[in-house]
């Protein structure tokens, strides 16, 4: 507990966040972007934006990034001069009522429990405009022992879920329009299983 809890104390430090993160970022998005029309896209809300991990992919639209960590925040604007704020994204709300078209949210929900992921879900699905699609990423936990399996338990997130956990609780708030499975491999192996969820506010 104490090893895991010293790792999640540097992880937190924008620099060693980055660095982890760098070799897998691209994969670990491509699906947002093979199955979306990025010319199409005009407002977009990035919940748990990190240090401004995705915010290049979004240099021609309204972009907002929210996350809880402070230091990830004070970089991001450093770097990238967009809008980014310190909130709780469960009580987060839109100046003006601006409602987004496109909402993403990768590799956050793995590190919160099952209850707040509903909060979380049921909040964001009032920020999306109509005909708006939120874009979830996150890690899944596989059912066999393997090395994925070792570092889905490994990760920081202490939530990692099966498959069939996902799908219920996105199914709660959205309605799937994608919901693809995918690997993020390195060295030749499978270093992660990942899932994909695009969908539609359910009325």
């Amino acid at each position: 507990m104490a090893r895991l809890t010293r790792l999640n104390s540097i992880m937190d430090r924008t620099d060693a966040y980055r660095l982890w993160q760098a070799p897998f970022a691209e994969a670990k998005l491509a699906p947002v972007f093979r199955h979306s029309d990025g010319t199409a896209i005009r407002r977009v809300l990035d919940v748990g934006c990190g240090p401004g991990t995705n915010t290049r992919h979004f240099a021609g639209c309204d972009y907002l990034g929210v996350d809880f960590n402070a230091e990830y925040i004070e970089y991001a604007r450093r770097r990238y001069r967009r809008e980014f704020v310190v909130a709780d994204i469960t009580t987060y709300a839109v100046p003006g009522g601006h409602q987004f078209d496109f909402i993403l949210v990768n590799s956050l929900l793995h590190h919160i429990d099952s209850d707040n992921v509903r909060r979380i879900l049921l909040h964001l699905r009032t920020l999306l405009t109509d005909n708006g699609y939120i874009h979830i990423l996150d890690l899944v936990l596989p059912p066999r022992p393997s090395i994925s399996r070792l570092l889905a338990r490994w990760d920081r997130g202490d939530h990692p879920r099966p498959l069939a956990d996902w799908r219920t609780l996105f199914d709660e708030a959205f309605e799937p329009v994608v919901f693809e499975p995918y690997r993020v491999t390195g060295f030749g192996l499978t270093l992660w299983n990942m899932i994909y969820c695009k969908g539609r506010a359910r009325a």
